[in-house]
């Protein structure tokens, strides 16, 4: 700009001078122009590059930096990172700067946008930011070439400040190995400044435990090496291997905030610090025995230290419980030699493993579940051909026996028991939720007020049982028949926690979530709830025990006194419900049942009143043809003669390719199929769909052990179909026949 200013004030000067002609004047201007202005350029571009090289040089500098550093582009997309960033933020599959920051800030996409504008306006730009107890400094600077270069560094925090009040020596590293920090201790002992591991000590990698030569500003020195692993690297604490006196040995040993034990080669503890003694909850007193406080998962602990004293399996870590305690605690043991060491001969390095092998125990227990919910799904189905096998012939025979008649009892009392067979074997569906439902409106404080005079029954005397309302309530869509038996579960659940007697006390209340929370490894998302609470002031549940109560057979009752299907069954009929339940419990206080229900606040339509019994059982015969389809023998011949009484041309087929054999006669019709669902080869939905294309008005009745569930998306594709679950009494299957051939009708 003062280059062009000047030419432009030289122009002027000799156009006031020049005697000439004007064109002569206006070329010179233009020449003059043109040399000003590609002056201007290249000046520019010499700037922009060395503006660049600059650049390049201070991020070739910071390749090895220990601080995470990052160059973007004007839209945050990483363009490099140097090695520490590698090792400390993961890749993220946008490619941006700003999701790699969603520990330190929560609107990380807001931040560094704002800190990227500040830097294109002044050049450079600095936040700091506090995120799960650390202090980041977050700063940008603006390139020569439209990039930004980025640096997130970790200020020293409280615990790091804390390391300083150590008499041992103790290094900070980061992920890639570089020393980050060092504490006095560390600083008297090297008596230099020192950037990498390897300018401390040269036989790496280290080995917690092991004993390493360090360069000290003495000469080399062995030392003993134990380390605790960070989120952003490992804490490094160095002790003579050889100690001046025992009473310094004991004292370093103890100040380290790794737990260690020493151990001699009976498998005796010798000497354990602090941090062994917290992790452990026991004073440890010199002599006491390993065995005593742990025991092992698989192997002896005996035979385990017996192994590792000889030599053996002292790379391998072992994970054992700790057993003095009233919770479930495990810790992860590594063993280490002591090199010339006369009352001890081991070191253990003690890690605290608890969380590790609960999500291990959570996952195997889910994995069991779900093993005996299919087992429980496929005894069910198994017993409803049975039950209803029995009970359909049970009703043919009552068919022919009045009620004078001396086996009209007998009959009566099979059919009863058979009954009581299927309401346990639906109690297994619930527990497998696989239970066909029939889901309503419900309002809670009707249904529960209709059910206190059975619970007061169920209760007992001894015990008084409240009731208490939302008045705002709203209601649930759910089974009501299912939903009875759960409140019925826990209400002696809560009866037999009180065997002095008592309150059980039964709330409602509305409630409004406006984020998801979780519980127990629930996540509950946002919305209107109808809540159920059963509470009662029994002898609890021990916490320990809480987490099992809804596993199936469980149970902390004497043996004939429960089966432990009762929580179970409640826990799947409040799953397959779409709902939540939760067990909250404090010894000698009381346990309180929690169940969250959705709400539905719009009114549905009415459902279509079935036709009366008496009406459907009229003793009017029909006629049609039904092609009855049915892998079990005994369900088949019952459901055959069954249609048959009722007026009705079955033919029977014992598989689906027998069915469609029988279809494939052209002349032969056919108005409804009666089939099960699953069968030997070929299922029902298969073979129906097959034979719907050359008989597309054919009804169709499928039949199930299973819940209707498992044919939902079958359902859908196939037309004019229902579902009749097992087991089925004989108006059950004339009624549901009847009415598919009503509909064809219309």
């Amino acid at each position: 700009m003062p280059l062009l200013l000047c030419g432009l004030a030289l122009l002027a000067l000799a156009a006031w001078l020049h005697p000439g002609p004007l064109w002569i004047l206006a070329g010179t201007a233009a020449a003059t122009l043109c040399v000003l202005a590609l002056a201007v350029i290249l000046r520019a571009a010499q700037q922009a590059r060395i503006c660049g090289q600059v650049f390049e040089t201070v991020r070739r500098m910071l390749s090895w930096d220990p601080v995470p550093a990052f160059t973007t582009d004007a839209a945050g997309r990483i363009l490099w990172r140097n090695e520490e960033a590698m090792l400390v933020y993961p890749s993220e599959d946008s490619g941006r700067l700003s999701p790699l920051l969603r520990e330190i800030v929560a609107d990380h996409a807001k931040f560094v946008s704002d800190l990227q504008a500040r830097a294109a306006m002044h050049g450079h730009a600095r936040e700091t930011r506090a995120a799960l107890g650390r202090i980041v400094h977050v700063s940008v600077l603006r390139g020569g070439d439209g990039s930004f270069l980025w640096r997130v560094e970790e200020a020293c925090t409280q615990e790091e400040a804390g390391l300083d009040t150590l008499d041992i020596p103790v290094m900070r590293l980061s992920g890639s190995g570089l020393v980050v920090s060092a504490n006095r201790a560390m600083q008297a002992l090297l008596d230099r400044q020192v950037s990498r591991l390897d300018q401390i000590m040269g036989d790496l990698p280290l080995v917690s435990g092991s004993v390493h030569m360090v360069r000290t500003a003495d000469g080399p020195l062995p030392m003993q090496v134990f380390f605790n692993e960070t989120k952003i690297g490992k804490d490094v604490y160095l002790v003579p291997a050889v100690a001046t006196a025992v009473s310094d040995d004991a004292r370093l040993f103890e100040t380290l905030p790794v737990p260690l034990l020493k151990l001699n080669s009976l498998g005796e503890i010798v000497l354990a610090n602090r941090g062994a003694r917290e992790l452990l909850e026991d004073d440890i007193p010199p002599g006491r025995r390993l065995s005593e406080l742990v025991s092992g998962l698989g192997r002896s602990v005996t035979e385990w230290l017996q192994d590792a004293t000889e030599g053996r399996g002292l790379n391998r870590s072992e994970f054992l419980q700790v057993t003095k305690q009233a919770k479930d605690v495990f810790v992860q043991v590594t063993l280490k030699p002591l090199p010339d060491h006369e009352e001890a001969d081991l070191v253990a390095v003690l890690n605290d493993a608890t969380e590790l092998k609960t999500l291990e125990a959570q996952f195997v227990q889910s994995q069991k579940m779900q093993a005996i919910g299919q087992l429980a799904g496929g005894v069910a189905h198994d017993f409803n051909n049975l039950l209803t096998a029995i009970s359909g012939h049970c009703d043919l025979l009552l068919l022919r026996h009045d009620q004078g008649d001396p086996e009209y009892g007998d009959l009566v009392q099979i059919h009863q028991n058979t009954n009581r067979a299927a309401s346990l074997v639906g109690q297994l569906l619930a527990f497998s939720r696989k239970q066909t439902l029939q889901p309503e409106m419900v309002d809670l404080r009707d249904t529960l007020s209709e059910l206190t005079h059975l619970l007061n029954r169920l209760v007992g005397e001894k015990i008084t049982l409240k009731l208490r309302h939302d008045p705002a309530l709203a209601p649930i869509r759910a089974d009501k028949r299912q939903l009875e038996q759960v409140i019925m579960n826990l209400v002696v659940n809560s009866r037999d926690a009180m065997p002095e007697g008592g309150e059980i006390t039964i709330e409602t209340e509305a409630q409004t979530l406006d984020r998801e929370i979780k519980r127990n490894r629930a996540a509950i998302p946002a919305g209107d709830y109808s809540v159920v609470k059963v509470i009662d002031h029994g002898i609890g549940i021990p916490s320990d025990k809480v987490t099992k109560v809804f596993e199936p057979f469980y149970t902390t009752k004497r043996t004939g006194e429960g089966t432990g299907l009762g929580l179970s069954t409640a826990y799947g009929i409040v799953k397959q419900t779409g709902g939540f339940i939760f067990v909250e419990s404090e010894i000698g206080i009381g346990t309180t049942f929690i169940l969250y229900f959705p709400s539905h606040r719009l009114k549905e339509q009415p459902l279509p009143e079935p036709a009366k019994p008496e009406e459907q059982e009229r003793g009017i015969q029909a006629e049609g043809v039904v092609l009855l389809v049915e892998d079990e023998a005994p369900v088949r011949a019952f459901a055959s003669r069954a249609l048959r009484l009722r007026g009705y041309t079955v033919l029977e087929a014992e598989s689906a390719e027998e069915a469609l054999e029988t279809l494939s006669d052209r002349e032969l019709e056919v108005d409804v199929f009666v089939t099960d669902v699953v069968m030997p080869g070929m299922d029902g939905p298969s073979w129906v769909t097959q034979a719907l294309k050359e008989r597309p008005g054919t009804r169709v009745v499928f039949v199930s052990g299973y819940a209707e569930d498992a044919l939902a998306d079958h359902k859908s594709r196939i037309p004019n179909s229902v579902f009749l679950p097992k087991p089925f009494s004989l108006n059950d299957l004339t009624r549901t026949v009847q009415a598919q051939f009503a509909n064809r009708m219309h």
